[in-house]
């Protein structure tokens, strides 16, 4: 008698301790969470969808976990990965058309619960969802698995619709009434993108790994068929779908679904095109998640904690700007320093404004300066303007004239509406060359801040010694 060698797929079950006796049951379980027509599905989901838009829009994380609790949207997914395992093709379409169903309703719902509200303000646990990437993807194949695994070890806890640990993880009806805040809030067009991809994030993996689980587990062995084809007709009978679907040709590949190499490439294809977008918004994370750290090292460069009053941090694919709002002057050269920093940690082109404001003590002084204006200035008489006048002129005067040459016998000054004049009467032997008036001028005009003033020379000769009387 020649021995045969036990598979990898039998060596996994008897790691995982599988009742062999337990697989018809489970997969009659997994058959009747995915009845579409059921009065207790429709209650539970209907529930699940508005405790989880209110919990959105109240930004209570605690709600929005209730919400994930009695979610009924994991046993028709699982009831896909069991269809794509087995071939089942009967249970493949009524999984399928219950997903679809389902996800309608709840956005509708929750739609229509958003509608009724008097404000649309979107919160962090709406804005949460609404940038997946390849992290849920993770998240949500392992809780795929972790799904697929509970059922089979008999875990289900009053059936596979209701797994509590894997529910929560993977979040299946927060991401569609998410979709359902931006339809009835106006149809906010990226809120809508961005969760109905983390909600067919979800449903593709964990469909996923639940095919994995249940081919891995062999759950398509013929004989395992031929034992519970019996009871599936006999809850099928009853089934409007069945009675619809028998009517057509579709009824003769209730057995096969298609062959193995055409369910994983669909499979795969899904992922594939699910990747792609994941991955940018990772990118994207991971830049964004490099800038804010980079921005705090550059923060932390420029001002204390105390100094800071606002900060603000502006990113770009291509682009950094940040804006600090500060109660002491900060270097210029520290600026440049943090500016080569940013650019140096991130490779983006960056722009660093550091603005002062006045401090406490400034407010207060100039508060104080704007409750008590100064006085109206006084009407000035000709006394006190000729004053101001001489203090102005002589200072500059003095200082350039040729006094070892000639002396200062008086001076005056008058105005004309083209020109300030400035005559100046002196004594001395000879007259003043040209070039001492030009220089006189000049140095008048810088003083007094006057271009048209002009200064006017007048000599007198010194008096001749008279003769005596003899």
């Amino acid at each position: 008698m020649q021995y045969s060698r036990p598979s990898l797929r039998n060596r996994l079950e008897h790691l995982l301790a599988v009742d062999q006796d337990s697989k018809p049951r489970i997969y009659l379980q997994i058959f009747d969470a995915a009845e579409i027509f059921s009065l207790n599905y429709i209650l539970e989901l209907l529930l699940a969808a508005g405790i989880a838009t209110f919990g959105l829009v109240l930004d209570s994380p605690a709600v929005v976990i209730g919400a994930m609790l009695i979610s009924p949207l994991m046993g028709p997914i699982l009831a896909g990965g069991l269809a794509l395992a087995a071939a089942d093709l009967y249970l493949g379409l009524k999984s399928f058309l219950n997903i679809v169903l389902s996800s309608i309703c709840a956005v509708l719902f929750a739609a229509f619960l958003v509608w009724l509200l008097p404000f649309h303000a979107p919160t962090h646990e709406i804005l949460a969802r609404t940038h997946p990437n390849l992290l849920d993807l993770g998240v949500a194949l392992f809780s795929g698995l972790a799904g697929s695994i509970v059922v089979f070890r008999g875990g289900g806890g009053g059936g596979v619709t209701a797994l509590p640990g894997v529910a929560i993880a993977v979040a299946l009806m927060p991401p569609l009434c998410t979709v359902g805040f931006g339809v009835g809030s106006g149809f906010g067009w990226p809120i809508i993108t961005g969760a109905a991809l983390l909600f067919l994030t979800n449903l593709a993996a964990i469909m996923t790994s639940a095919f994995v689980v249940f081919y891995l587990l062999r759950m398509d062995a013929p004989e395992l068929r031929n034992r519970i084809d019996y009871s599936i007709l006999e809850h099928a009978a009853s089934d409007r779908l069945y009675q619809i679907l028998m009517n057509t040709r579709l009824a003769k590949g209730f057995g096969d679904i298609g062959k193995l190499h055409w369910r994983i490439l669909m499979l795969t294809a899904t992922l594939i095109a699910l990747f792609i977008p994941l991955r940018q918004s990772l990118s994207q994370l991971r830049d964004e998640t490099v800038a804010r750290n980079a921005a705090n090292e550059a923060v932390n460069m420029l001002a204390t904690p105390a100094m800071i009053l606002n900060q603000q941090l502006d990113l770009t694919p291509d682009r950094l700007s940040l804006r600090l709002i500060v109660t002491e002057a900060v270097p210029d050269a520290k600026v440049r320093d943090a500016e080569k920093l940013l650019a140096r940690l991130t490779g983006k082109d960056v722009s660093v404004k550091v603005r002062k404001v006045a401090s406490q003590e400034e407010l207060a002084s100039l508060t104080e300066r704007v409750r008590s204006p100064a006085p109206p200035p006084q009407p000035r008489d000709l006394a006190s303007i000729r004053t101001d006048l001489i203090a102005r002129l002589e200072p500059p005067l003095k200082k350039v004239w040729p006094a070892d040459t000639a002396s200062i016998l008086g001076y005056e000054v008058g105005f004309n509406p083209e020109e300030t004049l400035v005559r100046v009467t002196y004594l001395a032997a000879a007259p003043l060359s040209p070039e001492a008036g030009v220089m006189l001028t000049r140095v008048l005009q810088s003083e007094l801040a006057d271009t048209k003033l002009r200064v006017i020379l007048e000599h007198q000769a010194p008096p001749k010694p008279g003769r005596r009387n003899k």
